[in-house]
């Protein structure tokens, strides 16, 4: 008998062992493997490129990469270059107006088809059309509504204003403002389908109780309804804000940088640094102040999406 007891306490406390929880490191093992490459992928490439970009910006590297450190001479070169100024003004002017008329017009269509209207499948279909096509496409097709010869402007003609004028990409004083029409055309479709989601998310009861107190609809959307997409709104603001900084394609569909460098953007003052100026140096330290932008832009971000949460 005393066998058979000494045997059941040794299996009862090999059991009340098994029973511990794991080691912390070695908690959701399988999802932390499954995770691995994942992580690996944001370090080496991310943010190790990332890196390796800002290390060699303080170099004075031309066709190839080398560690002569110069300080921050690339810095203030870029800085008291013209062309370097004129893409960061174009870039704030296209990204402050896209942002502004984007969100505006994305809200209101938005708006418009949650009132249920009859083939709202069509019109989402159209709105959002542009956004399928590339940057490159749109550019182009673009770059023909504009041109002076056969577009806008030779069909308002024909029509009999003879003297109508409208020629923004043959205008470097208006030219990024013709861009700025492409970028609307093609980004407003994403943000009014996104805004449409976050309305549909909106309870029916707000609707209701807003209705019952009397309030105007313009009200209802001002007052309520936008404060309640907060999140909406943050995600199609960073989505756009994103698509600001790195803008290039279109650029260079529609006008090429020109007329001169009236159009250039700070994506294309990198490129032609690295690929054509084979001034590597000076484009890692454009990249370096446009990964600052993108920064600039994380931080409300990220404000507003998680810091609200530790008021709480």
């Amino acid at each position: 008998m005393a066998d058979i007891s000494q045997s059941t306490t040794t299996r009862a406390a090999s059991s009340a062992r098994s029973s511990k929880p794991p080691i912390r490191i070695f908690r959701n093992l399988n999802a932390k493997i499954a995770a691995t490459p994942m992580i690996l992928t944001a370090l080496v490439i991310f943010v190790g490129c990332s890196v390796w970009t800002i290390v060699y910006s303080f170099t004075n590297s031309r066709l190839l990469p080398k560690t002569n450190f110069v300080g921050f001479d690339q810095y203030e070169r870029l800085w008291s270059t013209k062309r370097w100024m004129i893409a960061v003004e174009n870039v704030a002017i296209y990204g402050i107006l896209s942002l502004i008329f984007t969100m505006i017009i994305g809200f209101f269509l938005a708006a418009l088809l949650d009132r249920k209207i009859r083939f709202e499948d069509t019109f989402r279909t159209i709105f959002l059309y542009p956004f399928a096509l590339s940057f490159i496409v749109t550019g182009l097709v673009w770059q023909w509504i504009l041109n002076p010869e056969f577009g806008v402007q030779k069909i308002v003609r024909n029509l009999g204003w003879e003297s109508f004028t409208f020629d923004p990409l043959f205008n470097a004083e208006i030219v990024i403002y013709g861009i700025l029409i492409a970028g609307l055309w093609q980004g407003t479709g994403l943000v009014m389908v996104i805004m449409l989601a976050g309305l549909r998310g909106i309870p029916e009861d707000i609707w209701k109780a807003a209705r019952v107190d009397g309030i105007g609809t313009a009200k209802t959307y001002t007052h309520i309804i936008l404060p309640m997409m907060k999140p909406v709104l943050v995600t199609a603001l960073v989505l756009i804000s994103a698509g600001i900084v790195k803008v290039y394609d279109l650029v260079v569909a529609q006008t090429a940088g020109g007329p001169g460098i009236a159009s250039d953007v700070p994506a294309k003052y990198v490129y032609d640094s690295l690929f054509q100026r084979q001034n590597l140096g000076q484009g890692f330290a454009a990249s370096t102040m446009m990964l600052v932008m993108v920064i600039i832009i994380l931080i409300p971000y990220l404000y507003l999406q998680y810091g609200g949460k530790k008021d709480k």
